[in-house]
């Protein structure tokens, strides 16, 4: 069974990865966990509070398919757990990496985006980071997928969805139907 574990910190936007996750589990029998630092419940920038399944320290990267790191304002704060071990050898193992939003920093700091072509909030939202991969950032509404490695702003958690179900070779018919359904409302006039 493929499983994906979504990292959340306190704060967390919770509309970012709640598509990618519910039609991840319903529609393709995939298994969704969540970790978060120390394994603590968080509470998301709406109010939801979860209990995740694990700590992020307690991840087995073999036992995971994708990892994929949620935004929230913990990110741009020196509060961040470092999770530049768990990216970097997640995605030396051959496993999706991802990052919406804020999110999108924590693969910044691990490195993964210094030779890979991908987008973010803007540059400037990556600056505080070590990056070194401005040359391949691309200015993008959308998600974008290169070497396993998804990025995206938080305005782009349809276009998430479809590009880490794809990195997982889960593309099909219907997620081109669940990609037109859900992003319906941005082409009506």
């Amino acid at each position: 069974m493929t499983t994906i574990v979504t990292v959340l910190t306190p704060g967390y936007a919770d509309w970012e990865t709640a598509l990618l996750n519910a039609g991840a589990r319903d529609y393709y029998n995939v298994d969704t966990r969540f970790a978060t630092p120390g394994g603590e419940p968080v509470t998301s920038a709406g109010g939801l509070r979860i209990i995740p399944h694990m700590a992020v320290e307690d991840i087995e990267i073999d036992r995971i398919d994708a990892i994929l790191i949620n935004g929230g304002t913990i990110w741009q704060t020196p509060d961040y757990p470092d999770l530049n071990a768990l990216l970097r050898d997640a995605h030396a193992a051959g496993k999706v990496v991802g990052g919406i939003c804020d999110g999108v920093t924590a693969l910044a700091r691990a490195g993964l985006l210094d030779t890979v072509r991908h987008t973010a909030n803007g540059p400037e939202s990556l600056s505080d980071t070590n990056y070194a991969g401005e040359p391949h950032f691309v200015a993008s509404a959308r998600a974008v997928l290169e070497q396993r490695i998804i990025t995206a702003p938080g305005t782009a958690p349809v276009s998430f969805m479809g590009a880490v179900l794809e990195a997982l070779s889960l593309r099909n018919g219907d997620l081109d139907f669940y990609l037109g359904l859900y992003a319906a409302e941005h082409h009506a006039a």
